[in-house]
């Protein structure tokens, strides 16, 4: 398998490329989990990979808890779905507290303060109530917690990774952004939060489902996304392939075996497997900073052809643009007059090859107008 087959498998696995998904929430169960603290640029990351989910479609199972944000997998933001969440953070909980351990002795959140905490956050959102981090603050200091800047993000955090709370429905600031809102793990995530997998059951089914949605991918790759070890990689694999051997297929490259779904396995062509076929430059895709097919990789992160994600400097946008699966240029998005009827949304568009045409970035740019479903511009 050459570069241009990793790519193009990469894409299709990722449902970045057909078949694509039938709504957000599927993007998302391909997925199994997607980074998202930059929580608009993440809900497109899910628009994009189905046939036309618009971001009111993502907001609303997102209102509804059908699609939940928390900590889980690495001490960041992801979103899940709700039927997988229960297994998903009973098994990654533990490596995350232990990735948090420093800080939670910096914060003074010991082992006592902890578990009081999550009794007092509990309390708070009992009874179907979704608070705000600030009223979640509140409540902390009011029962004698010193609760503010890094020490209530974590006791937040705690909370979340022990299944206490989880995201609650977004409530609309005065400004029109959507700001997050905490509620009761049980409450939003319902049966499946009483029925955990055995953990060997986990690692598998993380494996099987890695892989698939991210092949060609090596163990290394799927370890550092999942904050698994190697050794728990390498055993949820052997589990998943014992139970189903032509899940997937590998190959070596450079004497490392990368792995992947044989049905999404792509031929290597000239121009294939992102090329247009209406545009002989190619095709141009908007992805956010940590879009999967960026955070989905570590030691074979160089297929994408640039470092990522990327970070600004000087004010530059940070987000990706790419042509037929490599890094092509940056980009972001400036809302104008949020929360009116005439919001429109303006593109910083910063496109670093040459040979890149306007109509596929035209394309792009209109594919995210009718996923925002407002006027957009570049």
């Amino acid at each position: 398998m050459d570069a241009e087959a990793v790519v193009g498998t990469r894409l299709a696995s990722q449902q970045l490329r057909a078949p694509l998904a039938a709504s957000a929430e599927d993007a998302l169960k391909n997925l199994l989990a997607i980074q998202a603290q930059e929580y608009p640029y993440a809900c497109w990351s899910l628009g994009q990979r189905t046939a036309g989910a618009t971001a009111d479609d993502v907001g609303q199972a997102v209102a509804e808890g059908r699609i939940l944000r928390t900590h889980l997998l690495r001490p960041t933001w992801h979103f899940v779905h709700r039927t997988d969440l229960p297994w998903l953070r009973a098994l990654s909980a533990p490596r995350v507290h232990q990735a948090n351990a420093a800080t939670y002795r910096r914060t003074g959140i010991d082992a006592a303060a902890a578990a009081r905490g999550d009794g007092v956050l509990a309390a708070a959102v009992a009874g179907g109530r979704h608070l705000s981090r600030e009223q979640l603050a509140s409540e902390l200091q009011h029962a004698g917690f010193a609760a503010s800047g890094l020490a209530l993000a974590y006791f937040i955090m705690h909370a979340e990774l022990n299944g206490v709370i989880v995201s609650g429905a977004p409530v609309r600031s005065a400004s029109g952004a959507l700001r997050q809102t905490y509620a009761a793990f049980g409450e939003r995530v319902g049966p499946a939060a009483t029925t955990p997998l055995p953990k060997d059951e986990s690692l598998a089914a993380l494996a099987a489902r890695y892989f698939r949605s991210r092949g060609p991918a090596t163990v290394k790759d799927c370890a550092d996304w999942s904050g698994m070890t190697m050794a728990d990689v390498r055993l949820g694999l052997a589990l998943a392939l014992e139970d189903n051997p032509a899940a997937l297929e590998s190959t070596e490259i450079d004497g490392v075996p990368f792995y992947f779904s044989p049905e999404l396995a792509q031929p290597s062509s000239p121009g294939f497997p992102a090329g247009d076929e209406t545009d002989p430059a190619g095709r141009i895709d908007l992805i956010q900073c940590y879009d999967e097919y960026v955070m989905g990789y570590s030691a074979s992160r160089g297929y994408l052809g640039g470092k990522g994600p990327v970070f600004p400097y000087n004010g530059d946008p940070m987000h990706v643009i790419l042509l037929d699966g490599r890094m092509a240029g940056a980009w972001r998005h400036r809302i104008l007059r949020p929360g009116s009827r005439g919001q429109t949304c303006e593109l910083d568009v910063r496109i670093w090859q040459d040979k890149t045409q306007s109509a596929g970035l035209d394309d792009a740019v209109a594919r995210y107008g009718a996923f925002l479903g407002m006027p957009t511009t570049y």
